[in-house]
């Protein structure tokens, strides 16, 4: 098994060299991940981004964009990789009565290829050239499982099981998981029927906390199995203290846990993460604002533990040879800044910068370049004043996706200075003492494009300069 991983690395890293030294000498490629947790957005911004890369009418802060003469989607190199279904996507924001395509439920990716004029100095002497850019989309809740890489058994057992306790008051999926884990001992014999109830419990609490706005719910093919659904690798679940004895219930449950790391986790870092030149990582800060501040430290935790698997850091041409890969740019961007008045959307950038603060410090000190900012890849409101309590407030009208009424939006007033956010996040406060922000769910809006004009947007223009500006 050793002599197999060993080959199986030196097979791969004589290929990604290979591959490495014959790049000047092809059309360039940029391999550009997606990421995100679960309703962040990450098919609506795939499917905008590429629709207003190929018309760029909308796109007045891409200044890149002036060099691109045409844009094409060509067929994916990965054959063993579902292509992202753009068309279709596409077409479910663009109909009559537009609907939002289905969240993510296994990676995909797509290829779309853009003819440049050169720049500068050598425009004189060379023609356009083609760049090819490769988009990576894949189900937010694998992301959550690049956290557990670094972490045993013992480990996440004590940090899943603090979370069930501090959920089991408030939500019963969390309590009967609780009740269950105590009347367990790991001591005790394995026993097929006893691990597939815990697994089973944990599970309904995972999804239970996910549809409460909590982030961290791992293992996240827990959440959308696919095929491993009943196998034993999906069946184990945390419990306390040391893995014990052999032959034990808690041996067993460690010994599956580790299988999940190498049979699931680690190939899907390996065929994807280890892959990546620039990075896009979206988050909801607002829907967790909304949940609470047990909610907000819950995500401020989760995307700790998830750029930790990120190999940030200056690409040049010489380290990519001998090292691999590294992503050199990496955008956080704050998703939904249509529900909020354009007056706020500076204070949802530097709360999200507050949020990420301890991940892009890491980034930024390895030599990657990183920027925040507040977007949104589809546009669904309009912004307006109304007269309320004897005065006028900012707010934001748009179809509400479950009664398909208009409705206007004020979701409150964000903080100036972030750590009044963070601080009582950080202490486990249960409610915001100072503020009352709201939600609502928006149904895209319908559109009239004009002919070179792809879909309304907050900021995508900006978010596509940071990302392929220079390479362009």
């Amino acid at each position: 098994m050793v002599i197999g991983t060993i080959t199986e690395g030196i097979t791969r890293g004589v290929e990604g060299v290979a591959d490495r030294l014959a790049a000047p000498f092809t059309d360039p490629v940029l391999r550009l991940g997606v990421t995100g947790l679960s309703r962040a957005g990450k098919t609506v911004f795939i499917t905008s981004l590429v629709a207003n890369l190929m018309d760029r009418g909308r796109m007045p802060q891409f200044a890149a964009g002036g060099r691109i003469l045409g844009a094409v989607l060509q067929p994916q190199p990965d054959d063993t990789v579902a292509r992202f279904d753009y068309e279709g996507h596409l077409a479910q924001l663009l109909s009559p009565e537009p609907s939002w395509p289905e969240g993510t439920r296994r990676a995909s990716a797509l290829r779309l290829s853009l003819r440049v004029q050169q720049g500068g100095l050598l425009a004189g002497v060379q023609g356009p050239r083609t760049m090819h850019l490769d988009i990576v989309d894949y189900p937010g809740e694998w992301l959550l499982d690049l956290g557990l890489i670094e972490k045993d058994h013992a480990a996440w057992a004590r940090e899943a099981l603090a979370r069930v306790a501090r959920r089991a008051s408030a939500m019963p999926e969390a309590a009967a998981f609780h009740e269950m884990v105590g009347a367990t001992d790991p001591a005790a014999p394995f026993d097929e029927p006893r691990a597939k109830a815990l697994a089973q419990s944990f599970t309904a609490y995972l999804n239970a906390a996910r549809e409460a706005g909590y982030s961290d719910c791992t293992p996240g093919r827990f959440l959308l199995p696919g095929d491993l659904e009943g196998s034993p690798v999906l069946t184990f679940a945390p419990l306390p203290g040391d893995a014990g004895a052999r032959g034990s219930l808690g041996r067993e449950m460690a010994r599956r846990y580790e299988a999940y790391k190498r049979e699931v986790v680690k190939p899907f870092f390996r065929d994807h993460f280890a892959r990546i030149d620039r990075q896009v990582v979206l988050v909801d800060v607002l829907s967790a604002i909304h949940a609470g501040p047990q909610a907000v430290e819950d995500l401020r935790a989760a995307m700790a533990d998830i750029l930790r698997a990120f190999r940030p850091g200056r690409n040049a041409f010489l380290s990519r040879i001998f090292q691999g890969r590294r992503i050199d740019r990496i955008l956080f961007a704050a998703t939904k800044a249509d529900h909020l008045h354009h007056s706020e959307h500076a204070k949802l950038a530097a709360i999200t910068e507050a949020l990420l603060r301890d991940a892009r410090d890491r980034a930024d000190f390895a030599g990657a370049k990183t920027q925040a900012m507040s977007i949104a890849a589809l546009r669904t409101t309009v912004e307006d004043r109304i007269a309320h309590g004897g005065e006028e407030i900012d707010v934001v009208r748009g179809k509400l996706l479950e009664t398909g009424r208009q409705a206007a939006l004020n979701a409150g007033a964000l903080p100036e200075d972030p750590s009044q956010l963070l601080a009582p996040a950080r202490a486990g406060a249960e409610a915001w003492l100072d503020g009352d922000y709201s939600v609502m769910n928006f149904a895209p809006a319908r559109l009239s494009l004009k002919p070179g004009e792809g879909p309304p947007h907050i900021r995508l223009d900006r978010a596509a300069e940071f990302l392929l500006g220079d390479r362009l």
